[in-house]
């Protein structure tokens, strides 16, 4: 990795007006508030080399394009939606140590966006004036087979980083998410995780070093930012700490051949004997085996206008169909999965399968990892909890009733064990290792946008939510990449730390309390903040 640097003020000074006049900065001279504008773009033009299409305003003509390409999330796509002051898209790590300068120097909020999947929409809204640092052409993917790692910017998506492994080497993977579109940045930083997480445990598990830009605008790897801030920014949030330029990580061996399969049953074919089978078998069955469980109202194909429940198991094995047909019909003899039910195919394959099934049945290609989908948003809503003891009967059957009434949620549970069970809880700020069965996950997603509709179903989240308390653990806890207001908001007021401590217990448990020393040493001045930032300690604030 490149040893720490900072940029040398003098070395890139160049007068405004020949950048303005080779057109070397996009952005418009005369936005709203000037003075904002005016002296970031001169900050900027003293901190970085000449470049084009770096510095965007909102009377830019490709404003409104740049910022809504990586907005995820529809609710936050509105005219009413609060808009940064700036956006500012860097080509190289120097702009990226200028923006942090700059902003820092003019007393902006930086908001750091590397895909947009931050379910809330973080990292491009805000309530205070803001200026947007946007990852997305910081894309590199390095791949060494011979060492068996790769460096991968923070801009690049999982699906070009995927793809950039499946170039070099056809048994070698990432345990990283199944959404090939979500930023790597993010994903990482916030633990990540993916249908191998069984059998190679987190994204964060693998990381070997990583490269950040500090307050202080210095190129900073592991050795330099040294091990504390190294653990932080492997679960504990980057944007808390500095902007992640990229991460070293190792890749795992995958079979040639692995198998994918879905299974779908009603409760009319017996889906709470499913679900009561799926809580003992998916967290202790072979560490290969990785089985996603989805439960669902839908329409009823028995009693025509009415609704139903449905459970659909969605799975990876890595090896054959035969074996896992075998372990299946042991140990879940519920399920029912036959050879016919099970595709094999390749690793990569098994990527696009797990993103788009019916498109991977009609002929997607690896290469369609690389369409990052932009400007596609849709409306949604997401909470998250975990499950420690198995559901009973009575409580399925109580939970299925609710989600037939409300009539829109949905929950995904992602089984845990393998390899999640023998790595300990304060080995990285990602906390939720033993003792859990599985990850919840609420889910809500519709496509009108009358805001009556949005409230209507981010209600039902939060209903569903609060039915839930007595299956769940009993501190209530949550994942950080399934980011959710709902459970706490920094005001970055006298009372940033116990606010802080809300929600932050909920994403870290025990890790808050060494995330907060560890940013209490790197950012006193809590210039990296968001609206569920790691707060300064109070009584170490300047």
């Amino acid at each position: 990795m490149a040893p720490s640097k900072s940029l040398s003020l003098q070395h890139f000074l160049l007068p405004l007006h020949l950048l303005l006049l080779h057109g070397v900065i996009a952005a418009s001279s005369a936005p709203a508030p000037p003075s904002v504008y005016d002296t970031f773009l001169k900050c900027l033009t003293q901190h970085t080399t000449s470049t084009t299409n770096l510095v965007f305003s909102p009377t830019n003509p490709s404003f409104s394009t740049v910022l809504q390409n990586y907005i995820r999330n529809a609710r936050f796509n509105t005219s009413a939606t609060k808009k940064p002051l700036i956006i500012v898209t860097p080509l190289q790590e120097s702009h990226v140590q200028a923006a942090v300068i700059c902003a820092k120097t003019i007393k902006v909020q930086l908001k750091i966006r590397s895909g947009g999947h931050d379910y809330e929409g973080i990292s491009y809204i805000s309530n205070e004036p803001f200026i947007i640092i946007d990852l997305f052409n910081l894309r590199r993917v390095t791949v060494d087979i011979a060492k068996e790692v790769a460096v991968v910017q923070a801009g690049a998506t999982l699906g070009e980083l995927y793809y950039g492994i499946w170039q070099k080497s056809k048994v070698h993977g990432f345990p990283a998410g199944v959404c090939p579109t979500v930023g790597v940045g993010g994903h990482i930083s916030g633990g990540g995780y993916g249908n191998m997480l069984r059998k190679y445990g987190l994204s964060v598990d693998n990381v070997i070093d990583a490269q950040i830009v500090d307050v202080q605008g210095r190129i900073l790897d592991r050795k330099s930012m040294g091990e504390d801030l190294f653990w932080a920014i492997r679960g504990g949030g980057g944007g808390s700490f500095g902007v992640i330029l990229s991460y070293t990580v190792k890749l795992v061996k995958v079979p040639e051949i692995v198998t994918v399969f879905r299974v779908e049953k009603t409760l009319d074919q017996n889906a709470t004997d499913l679900v009561l089978q799926w809580q003992q078998v998916a967290p202790t069955t072979d560490d290969r085996l990785f089985m996603r469980l989805l439960l669902q109202p839908i329409s009823s194909k028995v009693v025509k206008g009415t609704k139903t429940g449905r459970a659909t198991v969605i799975a990876m094995f890595l090896g054959g169909a035969n074996e896992v047909v075998s372990i299946l019909g042991k140990e879940f003899p519920v399920l029912g999965l036959k050879k016919e039910n099970c595709t094999e195919l390749s690793w990569i394959n098994s990527v696009l399968w797990w993103n788009d099934d019916e498109s991977f049945v009609k002929g997607a290609k690896p290469e369609t990892l690389l369409d990052r989908n932009v400007n596609s948003a849709d409306f949604l809503k997401r909470k998250s909890d975990y499950v420690q003891k198995p559901i009973s009967r009575d409580g399925l059957e109580s939970i299925w009733k609710k989600l037939i009434e409300l009539g829109k949620v949905g929950f995904v549970f992602n089984p845990y064990g393998g390899k999640m069970n023998e790595i300990p809880s304060d080995a990285t700020p990602f906390p939720h290792r033993t003792g859990n069965l599985f990850k919840m996950q609420y889910s809500v997603n519709w496509h009108d946008p009358s805001p009556a509709l949005a409230q209507n179903y981010t209600n039902q989240a939060k209903i569903m939510y609060s039915y839930m308390t007595p299956f769940v653990s009993k501190t209530r806890s949550a994942y950080l990449n399934y980011r959710d207001l709902d459970i706490g908001v920094n005001n970055f007021d006298q009372r940033s730390y116990q606010e802080g401590e809300v929600y932050g217990t909920k994403y870290f448990g025990n890790n808050f309390e060494r995330l907060v020393k560890v940013k209490t040493a790197v950012d006193p001045v809590n210039f990296f903040r968001n609206e569920q930032s790691i707060p300064v300690h109070p009584s170490k604030t300047v």
